[in-house]
């Protein structure tokens, strides 16, 4: 055998070791890279069953409940203003002042009126005495009897004079016209007001409306005297309650919505005309299969639950939902009493999908996924590579042959 041909086969031979050196490492690290049975996204990852949640359908007692958004109104509200055109001579309240009715609030210049009054009340005094003297005359006969009528007539109208006169008189002294709350004073002594000038707001708070809309759909829960509470920003965990006073005769044909007025009482005189006040209106309480709105599964305009069936696994049902309230959905056809009905871990499910009873899992923080430096690491991870030898070490040296 010559040497060239010793080469050749030494060369096949070197080659051969190295194939089979190589197919036993891809063996040792990669080989084996079917899933172990039972794992997540094998062959059996299916039959795991999802841990979930559940509640048994039972009938409860359930008040549906309308909340609203309404405006405080006074009973009774008015601007006072002035009816004639006069300087203010005093002014008789401070703003904020709980009045009565009749009280004077604030007096004008009446020095013209009264000089007036004075003439019209002599006119007529003397109007009268040629009455009663033409009276006596006309007894005798000595007069015509219709002059004592023209007389008559003058007397009338000297008398309807200081009547307008005094009328005046009782215009510059403004009044409150019933009893209530002032508000902030407009004007001050030695102004002039004209008719429509405002002079304060006067309101009566002991007792005050809240107007409210309500959809034309719940109308019939808008019985007279039927209860409302209702809350106030300004005032919170505190409940005023009262009662539907009276219900707008007409809907509004736009937003299709008819305007609820209820009585409310106000001794603390805390709610103030335009306050929003949100507002409750409870319907009769009734027997209803209600459901968390947790486990409700929204679908365009579907509703479905899952169900768990006796065999382990979940079906989807398709629900009419009702009322809402108190974190619960009412459910009108679908469903039954009786009925399993998965709560928790419906993110997971399909229909067919095999369950467990337990606590959905909670989601994995970063903190605790990645290991401290106390618990050794998963045989599976990437170990770090080895600090390659110095040069000058023994390791670092070729091997001879």
């Amino acid at each position: 055998m010559t040497p060239s041909a010793t080469r050749v086969d030494l060369w096949r031979v070197c080659r051969g070791l190295a194939l089979a050196c190589l197919t036993l490492l891809i063996a040792a690290c990669g080989g084996d890279d079917k899933p172990p049975a039972g794992a997540a996204g094998g062959q059996g990852g299916g039959d795991r069953p999802i841990p979930v949640t559940t509640v048994r359908l039972q009938p409860e007692i359930f008040a549906e409940r309308i909340s609203a958004i309404g405006t405080v109104k006074a009973r009774e509200s008015v601007t006072v203003t002035a009816k004639v055109s006069e300087l203010v001579q005093q002014v008789h309240f401070d703003s904020g002042d709980e009045v009565r009715a009749g009280a004077p609030l604030v007096t004008l210049s009446d020095q013209q009126q009264r000089a007036a009054l004075n003439e019209a009340q002599a006119t007529a005094d003397e109007a009268d005495r040629l009455f009663r003297r033409q009276s006596e005359l006309a007894q005798q006969q000595l007069i015509a009897r219709s002059q004592l009528d023209t007389q008559r007539a003058t007397r009338d109208s000297a008398n309807a004079r200081v009547a307008q006169i005094r009328a005046q008189l009782a215009d510059r002294v403004i009044r409150a016209p019933f009893s209530g709350v002032l508000g902030l004073r407009q004007v001050s002594p030695g102004a002039l007001v004209t008719p429509g000038t405002p002079i304060a707001t006067l309101d009566e708070l002991a007792r005050v409306y809240v107007d409210f809309p309500l959809p034309e759909s719940q109308l019939s829960l808008a019985t007279r005297g039927r209860t409302i509470a209702g809350t106030a920003a300004a005032y919170p965990g505190r409940s005023f309650d009262g009662v539907v006073a009276i219900v707008d005769a007409r809907v509004d044909p736009a937003t299709r919505a008819v305007t609820v007025r209820a009585d409310l009482p106000n001794s603390e005189r805390l709610l103030r005309p335009g306050m929003l006040v949100n507002v409750t209106l409870p319907s009769a309480e009734r027997q209803a299969l209600m459901v968390p709105e947790i486990a409700v599964v929204q679908v365009g305009r579907d509703s479905f639950v899952y169900r768990a069936k006796d065999d382990g696994t979940v079906e989807q049902v398709r629900l009419t939902l009702g009322a809402r309230g108190d974190g619960k959905v009412e459910i009108v056809e679908g469903a039954k009493a009786g009925d399993r009905i998965v709560v928790d871990g419906t993110g997971k499910l399909r229909p067919g999908a095999k369950i467990a009873e337990g606590a959905a899992k909670p989601p994995t923080t970063p903190s605790s996924a990645s290991p401290t430096a106390a618990e050794p690491q998963s045989s599976s991870q990437p170990q770090p590579a080895e600090p390659a030898p110095a040069k000058d070490s023994p390791a670092a040296a070729p091997a001879r042959s």
